[in-house]
Order: structure tokens, then sequence, then C-alpha cells
């Protein structure tokens, strides 16, 4: 298996081709409706991946917010390109070694998903051939770019996406590895110190979505997919380690097929309705009962292949059904997996015996509002069948949150892009690179090393701040004269501990002027650092101050003989436990009168205060007393 990155981050320097603030907004202050169709890119060729979005027909809408202008809803020409972005995308340049171009050329490049109101994304190369060192090993960075992001994916229904144009314009920074990632964990290890050096410039923004990666994947036998749009980090090793199960068992089902000499008949669907009409369950069903069309293909030698016994979640039903969801269905039925969804075993034959199947051969079924919608389904089904003759094919897939993909769209290629003529070339002069040079921030390895000599915390755990993007954070927080050790353990582990525990994301996560006082508060004895997490947990939640979460989180106001009050009913309560058990009884206690007093006090006092009410209220029996 070989991998490579494309790392995608957002900056905080205003939009890419014009003045608008970078700020996500609810407020819609105007629709537009279009829909978009595949051209040619510079040499004339329709791109496969823009001709597939363009067939499906679909409808978008675009909501402006108040901030919107001309210029996002393509009713304008772009402005020039924003010069600190442009600084930013030189300064990660030269920390990744890379050799700048003379001038930045932008390029329009096709995409007509919906995703960009003019039909087309603009981006920019600025530099080539740089490398990357990881725990003493060198990765080639094949390039630098400079984007515009797309704009936000609202909602989605049969024929129609919409979109909102708060992010669209937004510029991000696109650096890509080579393919030279050999396994999951690595890769994870790779994109997060690649973002370590983005956070490192102190010009991109922060928070779920900011950041994105797509994953290049190719096992030994298959072919490069792109898993695009992977927005946490810790999930990146997951999908790498998925996509190579998914292309060895797709391997394996091509063998298999080949012994058997499949083949994919080249006919029109056969329609099915009155076979099914009364007995499907779900959606289907109600579709059918409708008014809508069952139609169904046959797949000669296939049987077994589409869900074979004992099959995990990677296999060849999966990839098919995915095709038929891309026309907007929700998915397919098929042969390996009836009797089933209301369909029994007579029904089964009769159909198989309606297509004129043999023993080996397969069926896949779908059910749609109308022929056409059906049709269209199969084809793309058909097509992918015969694709699965010949192995993997390359195409673009999007990530599940539970670490599996799903087909998108054919994977693009060269024949997507043409000039940008509206935004003239921008040399880049020796002076302004002179300039990037002398205002280079500190390497993040170079940090790191730093930070352990003078504070001697472990390179895992600096590392670990770092891929959060909280070492800044934790520097200010120490030098506010908290110390290392428990500033480190706020951001890497009581933060995310209260994060964890909400039901949803947070709206903002507590400032470093919040953090301080959440610091003085425990510094001072006004609660426990046990009571951090909670503490920190009202906060997200939207505790207007640090006392006010103390209060909700009920951990402050436990004075010294509160505590030992507690302590005595806690022994009091299991006399006869402490007495047969003396100091064993101990560990047990302690569960328990920590419950009770809930970060109110440190747990070194707290252990202190119950050992001794033990030896005083409970000596074992036998001791002379």
């Amino acid at each position: 298996m070989k991998a490579g990155l494309e790392v995608h981050q957002q900056l905080a320097t205003g939009k890419l081709f014009c003045d608008c603030p970078t700020e996500l907004s609810d407020e819609v202050r105007t629709v537009v409706v279009r829909e978009l169709r595949a051209t040619g890119g510079e040499n004339h060729h329709v791109d496969a991946a823009a001709a597939f979005q363009a067939s499906r027909g679909l409808r978008y809408r675009y909501e402006a917010v108040g901030s919107s202008c001309l210029v996002e809803l393509d009713e304008e020409p772009p402005h020039a390109l924003n010069p600190d972005a442009v600084d930013v995308a030189l300064t990660m340049a030269r920390l990744l070694h890379a050799r700048t171009l003379d001038e930045i050329e932008v390029m329009r490049k096709i995409v007509v998903d919906g995703s960009n109101t003019s039909g087309f994304q603009r981006t920019a190369l600025v530099a080539v051939d740089g490398y990357l060192e990881v725990r003493g090993r060198r990765y080639s960075i094949l390039s630098v770019c400079l984007e515009e992001d797309a704009a936000r994916k609202v909602s989605e229904k049969l024929g129609e996406v919409t979109y909102r144009l708060d992010r669209l314009g937004i510029p991000l920074i696109e650096v890509a590895t080579g393919p030279e990632i050999t396994e999951g964990a690595e890769a994870r290890e790779v994109a997060g110190e690649i973002g370590a050096m983005l956070r490192s410039t102190g010009r991109v923004r922060r928070g779920i979505g900011t950041i994105r990666e797509d994953l290049n994947v190719s096992a030994v036998g298959g072919a490069r997919v792109e898993i695009k749009g992977v927005q946490e980090l810790r999930l990146i090793s997951r999908y790498v380690e998925t996509e190579e199960e998914r292309q060895q068992v797709l391997l394996a089902v091509r063998d298999t097929l080949r012994a058997r000499k499949a083949a994919v008949p080249d006919a029109p669907p056969v329609e099915v309705t009155e076979l099914i009409r009364d007995v499907l369950d779900g959606p289907a069903g109600a579709t059918v009962r409708a008014g809508g069309t069952a139609r169904a293909i046959p797949l000669r030698g296939f049987a077994g292949t589409l869900k074979p016994p004992g099959s995990g979640a990677e296999r060849l039903g999966r990839e098919l059904a995915d095709q038929a969801r891309s026309v907007g269905l929700r998915g397919l039925l098929h042969s390996d997996e009836l009797p089933g969804y209301g369909v029994d075993a007579p029904r089964v034959d009769a159909l198989r015996d309606r297509l004129g199947l043999h023993a080996e051969d397969a069926f896949v079924l779908v059910v749609a509002p109308s022929t056409e919608t059906a049709d269209r389904a199969l084809r793309l089904v058909a097509a992918r069948a015969r694709q699965a003759l010949e192995g993997i094919p390359g195409e673009t897939r999007d990530p599940l949150p539970d670490g599996r993909t799903r087909y998108s769209r054919p994977l693009p290629g060269r024949d997507r892009m043409y000039p940008e003529t509206d935004v003239p070339p921008i040399p880049v002069s020796r002076e302004r690179l002179d300039r990037v040079e002398q205002t280079l921030p500190e390497n993040p390895e170079a940090r790191r090393q730093r930070l352990e000599r003078e504070y001697g915390l472990s390179q895992d755990l600096l590392r670990q701040l770092d891929r959060g993007g909280t070492l800044p954070e934790f520097e200010s927080l120490v030098a506010r004269g908290h110390a290392p050790g428990a500033v480190a353990r706020l951001l890497s582990q009581d933060l995310h501990e209260a994060e964890n525990s909400l039901d949803r994301p947070a709206d903002a996560e507590p400032t470093e002027t919040v953090l301080h006082e959440v610091l003085a508060a425990v510094e001072a004895g006004t609660f426990a650092k046990e009571g951090i997490p909670p503490v920190l947990r009202e906060l997200l939640k939207g505790a207007p101050s640090v006392s006010s979460a103390i209060e909700k989180a009920g951990v402050g106001g436990l004075s010294p003989e509160a505590l030992r009050v507690l302590a005595e009913r806690v022994v009091d309560a299991n006399l006869e436990l402490c007495r047969t058990r003396g100091a064993d009884a101990f560990s047990g206690l302690m569960g328990e009168l920590m419950r009770e007093v809930r970060g109110r006090r440190d747990g070194k006092e707290v252990a202190h205060v119950l050992r001794a009410a033990i030896a005083a209220r409970a000596p074992p029996v036998g001791d002379g007393r």
C-alpha cells in the first residue's frame, strides 16, 4: 500500500478575491437558483468528473448571507489576489523547503458539483519540490497551492442541492505530499505535522472544518483512490486502512469473476414491478405502491460475489449501491441478499426466471419514481460491475463517520484546468521573498525541542499539544505563572474530556483568558483540579463566567471541616468493613468519597482525610484497644 496527502487549511486573512469577512453566518438575505454544465478545459476535452456531475441534472440553490457580495455570486469579476494570503503561502513554501515559482498564475479548475457558483474553482501553484521531515524520515512535498474554498452544503434532496455562500472564497493553502506513506498511522503523523506547521504561521482559522485532508490511497494491484474531505485527524489512519482492505476484497472478487468468465450483458433493464408490487418493505415498497417502477439487470457469473458469506462491510454489493445513490436513489437490492426485505424465495425464483438466470448468475434491482431514473441508475451499476471484472477503478470517495467511504465521482484529471483570464499574474520578487524569510515562524520540531528543554515535558505530550493547535496557549498560560504540567493537562486532557461529555459540539472553545481564570481559581483553592472538566463543560455549554461555571458544576465551597465530616460519614456507613479490613478498606471508600466531593477538594487531600477517618473511627479488630 502507498498513500499521499493533500492538506487544505483555511487562512484568517480575509477572502481570496474580495473583501468579504470570513465568518460563517445563518443570516440568509438572497437565494439564487442555477444549473451548471460541463465545459472543456484548456485542451478542449471535458473532464470525466465534471461530465459525471453534470449528468446528474441537479439544480443548485445558493443562499447569500448578509456579508456576501457579487464576486461570490459570480456576477462581478474577482478582485486581485489577497496579498496577505499570498505571503502565508510563501511562508509555508519556505518552511517546507520548496522552490517558489517566479510568477503565480491563477487557474480555473472546472467543478460542477454546485460547490461554486461559477462552475469552477480558482487555484494557483505557488511552489514545488519541497520536503518535510517527521521522526527522522523525509517526505517529498510535491506542491504548495493557494486556492479558494467551496460553498458550504446546507441540505440536499432529490434533484436539488442547497449551498450557502459564506464559506465560498475563503483562502485555502493546499500542501500535497508524494505517495510515500505506507501505513495509516504514518499518514496521521504526517498530516499532523503539516497541520502544526500551518498553525505556526499564526494566520490560519481554527475549529471544525477549517482544515481538511484528501487521502490518495492505492493497494498493490489496485488503483489510486482519493478520499476527499477528511476533517478528523484521528480517523485518517482508519480511512487509509479501510481503503486498503476494500481494494484487497475487490481484487479477490475480480479473480473469482475472471475464473468464472463472468460478464455483464449489454441489454436494456427488465421491468419487474408486477412481481414485487405488494411485497417490498420500507421506502422501496412505498415507492412502488405510489406509482414507481422496479427494474432489474442480470449479472452473469456474479452469484455469491456481491455479498459473500461472512463478508465484512467492504463488498461489491455496496459499490453497486453507491452508483444507484449517486442519482438520488436510496440504494438497490441484489440477489445475494434475497430472500429479504419482504421478497420471499418464490418471488426470488420468479425474478430469476424473468431474467433468464442460471445458478452462478446474480441480478440487481432498483426501485425509482420513474423508468428514466431507474434505467439511469442501472446503467451506472452495469458500468461499475464491468469495472469489477478489471479490478479497482480510480475514483473519488467521500468519508463516512465510521471510517468507511462511499463512492462520490470519477477521479478528475488535467482536462478540467484552464487559465483564469480575470486575475493578472503576480511576479514573486526577491524583495518579497526576503521579507518573508525575515519573518519565518519557529519550526514546530525546533519549538517542541525548546519546550522540552525549558519545561521538562515529554516530546509525545508536546506533539499532542501541537497536533491540537494549543501550543501557543500553553506557552502563554505558562508565561502567566501557571505550572507547565497543570497547563498541559488542562489543554491535552481536561478540555477534551469536557468536550466529549457534551451532547453536541460546543459553539466556541474557552478563550485563553478564561482558561487562565480557571487555573487561577484552582491555585487559589476555590475548587480542586479534579473539578476542572465539569467547570470546562459548563463553560462550553455557555456559562457566562468562570464563577458561574463553578457554581453550575457544583465544585466550589467545600471547606476542610466539611470534607472531614463527609469522610467520617462514609466511614460510619461502612464501619464493619473498616474494622475487619483496616487500611485495606481505603481504596473502595475513596471512590465513594470522591463522588461526594465532586472535584471540590484536591484528591491528595481527600485521601489524607479519609485515611485519618478510618484510623480514628474504625481501628482494626484485635489491635489491643
